[in-house]
């Protein structure tokens, strides 16, 4: 049976969505085409009548996962304008997110994975990675001669990994603490 152009273009977006879930979950490598599909209620056959490759799929999925982030550190923000640093802080650095992995930060899911990859998979990520820089380069001062982007970066290497150090221990104490101690080094960076 064939399908409408809508609903198509429906599937395929559903592929996308799902698709950037299960590799934040299983990574690239740890999910076959099969079991991506079934994930968005679809088979197999379908696959490559919507993309050319696992490779396209992944880099569209990526982009996808770090738009959603964005709009996750925006929305946020906007909850808070008065310390938005304060308000990304909060919800990055929590144990919250440390369990989320399906639908947390891409980068710290798939950022070894992602540097395995194509350079279109990456370009996506490089994407994501300069909008959360922008964004963070906004939330912070420079004193004269530095720049906000030089903060931005170290706010994030930080962020990043803090959260992935506290996904790898077992101990939630020892994750705590790296998320804890990130957040008052990032928060003293940022008065500098």
């Amino acid at each position: 049976m064939r399908v409408s152009r809508v609903q198509a273009e429906e599937n395929r977006q559903a592929v996308i969505n799902v698709s950037g879930r299960l590799f934040r979950e299983h990574g690239f490598d740890g999910i076959g085409l099969k079991d991506l599909m079934k994930g968005a209620g679809l088979t197999q056959g379908a696959f490559y009548k919507q993309f050319a490759s696992k490779e396209d799929l992944a880099a569209q999925a990526s982009k996808r996962a770090m738009e959603s982030a964005a709009q996750i550190w925006a929305a946020a923000i906007a909850e808070n304008p008065d310390d938005p640093l304060g308000t990304v802080l909060r919800f990055y650095l929590s144990m919250g997110h440390r369990e989320e992995r399906m639908d947390g930060c891409p980068v710290a899911a798939l950022g070894s994975d992602a540097a395995r990859q194509s350079s279109t998979v990456k370009a996506s990520f490089e994407t994501g990675i300069r909008a959360y820089l922008d964004t963070l380069a906004t939330m912070v001062s420079a004193p004269q001669g530095e720049e906000t982007k030089d903060k931005a970066m170290a706010i994030l290497s930080t962020m990043l990994g803090a959260l992935t150090l506290s996904r790898v221990v077992n101990d939630p104490e020892l994750a705590q603490g790296f998320l804890t101690a990130a957040e008052r080094q990032i928060r003293e960076t940022a008065a500098r």
